[in-house]
């Protein structure tokens, strides 16, 4: 049943258990195997003592009782049916669960004797740049130095890292701040080659970069203007101007009043 989710627990009786208790402390009992639990229980002892000799010795320490705790839940099991007699499905019932918890036992102290993997401690610089990075990456030296172990000029002297010293207002302290340079060698950023020989372009040092002057007008790609296949396009006539008509007196009221 311990291995199937679907199975529950039978209901059990309180007063059932109260009774048996009553039962076995009322004076001192002697609990009994029954001649039809002895060959288990001889199995049960060789089962055992085949797992003490087998196992490893971080292991069989935890289950050389075997047999012992086997019979200690036989025995709770038959004094709740209020009985001094223990009988062959008892034992077994015992027994299965003892199995159990020695399955469980070798299951976790699997690795007990299994050689430790000794962890490599965390250098100087990638602890300090764990706690830069920790910070958003720029600490001040409250930020790092108590948490690595290490003064401020240890810390300067680690390649990449960048110290400056800030100041807030006009009498406040100054503060060392770390950040992470994005080159440890010093060095601006690789420009992409496009970029640099633009930029190199005119200088002289990189002349080597561009062929000379006549092979360079020869090589350029020529750029084709659209508009140069385009037909202009023929704009419409102005109107010719009509000569100037006197306007009708009904046209223009200000006209007739004159």
């Amino acid at each position: 049943m311990l291995d199937d989710d679907r199975v529950s627990l039978p209901e059990v009786d309180g007063l059932e258990l109260s009774d048996a208790y009553v039962w076995a402390t009322a004076r001192p009992r002697v609990i009994t195997l029954a001649e039809n639990a002895r060959p288990l229980w001889r199995i049960v002892r060789r089962y055992a003592r085949i797992l003490g000799e087998t196992l490893p010795e971080g292991q069989a320490v935890m289950i050389e009782r075997t047999a012992e705790q086997t019979l200690r839940a036989a025995a709770c099991l038959v004094a709740s049916e209020c009985s001094d007699t223990i009988m062959d499905e008892i034992l077994t019932a015992a027994f299965s669960l003892v199995r159990r918890s020695v399955q469980d036992a070798v299951r976790i102290t699997k690795e007990a004797d299994a050689p430790k993997m000794k962890r490599q401690p965390l250098s100087l610089a990638d602890k300090v740049r764990a706690r830069i990075e920790l910070h958003g990456g720029r600490a001040t030296s409250s930020q790092v130095l108590p948490y690595v172990g290490a003064s401020a000029t240890e810390v300067k002297e680690l390649p990449g890292i960048a110290v400056t010293v800030e100041r807030s207002g006009k009498t406040g302290r100054p503060a060392t701040v770390f950040t992470l340079r994005s080159d440890s060698s010093g060095d601006a950023a690789p420009q992409p080659a496009s970029a640099e020989r633009e930029q190199n372009r005119d200088d002289p040092r990189h002349s080597e970069l561009w062929p000379a002057a006549p092979e360079r007008e020869e090589n350029r790609a020529t750029i084709v203007r659209m508009d140069a296949y385009r037909s202009t396009p023929k704009q419409a006539p102005e109107p010719t101007p009509e000569p100037n008509r006197p306007e009708p007196l009904d046209a223009n009221p200000f006209r007739a009043l004159l």
